[in-house]
């Protein structure tokens, strides 16, 4: 069965970076600009695992994740925070507001498959080298323009 994965995430560059190598690996992607938007999604999809921005306009992450762990039909959802500050003690911040882990922009999208794998448990099938690289490459340069 195919797994969901929500981004949320207020940078359109990050957003398309990301959507495009999870689509990519398989999964369907869904996609939120903030907060707010991120939990309204959430709520309507009951993804698999959430990747979620912590600064954003509207609703940032500590208010959505708050929302999302007090509401009995998303407080199991794997979610796993997006931020630029990742500075000494911010793991046990994060940790400790709701969040399952967190990744350090920028991002190393190359990490991406082992770090779905191991929120979702299941072992993810690396599309060819060669192909993979170019996929990536492709999809870098698309977040540059």
């Amino acid at each position: 069965m195919v797994k969901t994965i929500l981004v949320v995430e207020d940078n359109e560059k990050n957003m398309i970076l990301m959507r495009d190598v999870l689509q990519y690996y398989g999964y369907v992607v869904i996609t939120a600009l903030n907060g707010e938007e991120g939990v309204h999604m959430a709520r309507e999809h009951q993804p698999d695992l959430t990747f979620m921005d912590i600064q954003m306009p509207v609703m940032d992450g500590y208010t959505a994740i708050k929302i999302v762990r007090n509401d009995p039909d998303l407080q199991d959802m794997k979610i796993v925070a997006l931020t630029s500050f990742a500075m000494s003690g911010d793991r046990e911040l994060l940790l400790a507001a709701g969040f399952d882990g967190y990744l350090a922009k920028p991002l190393d999208i190359r990490q991406l498959p082992g770090i779905i794998s191991k929120y979702l448990g299941e072992k993810q099938e690396s599309p060819s080298l060669q192909a993979s690289s170019g996929a990536v490459k492709r999809a870098a340069s698309k977040s540059r323009e």
